[in-house]
């Protein structure tokens, strides 16, 4: 069964900092891009960071390049994303997703479901 849990959302003020997890299982971990994504009520899915597995490419928004840093664990299968210096803009739900190869992730093979990070002003 192929799972991608997420992790480590939560409450914090703006300037901040919050670790976020993807734990993945049931593929193969190694063939595949990590990408976070973050969706508020009413507006579309944004793609925030993305790192592959396979050939090593990476991704930021423009919104978070500088801020955010993806990293991957193959050992743990597992991808986190460090968020500092949030802003109440970051506040969202973010979402994992699994997409053979490489960055930006399209549609996504695989998603997880969301963590909820609030950023307060």
């Amino acid at each position: 069964e192929v799972q991608l849990q997420a992790s480590g959302g939560g409450l914090v003020q703006a300037g901040g900092s919050l670790r976020l997890s993807c734990a993945a299982s049931g593929f193969i971990f190694d063939d595949y891009a990590i990408g976070w994504f973050r969706q508020v009520p009413g507006k579309e899915r944004e793609g925030v960071s993305c790192i592959s597995n396979s050939d090593g490419s990476l991704y930021y928004s423009d919104s978070v390049r500088g801020r955010f840093t993806i990293s991957s664990d193959i050992a743990k299968n597992t991808v986190t994303l460090q968020m500092n210096s949030l802003k109440p803009e970051d506040t969202a739900v973010y979402y994992c997703a699994a997409e053979l190869w490489g960055c930006p992730i399209r549609s996504g093979n695989y998603w997880g479901q969301g963590t909820l990070v609030t950023v307060s002003s």
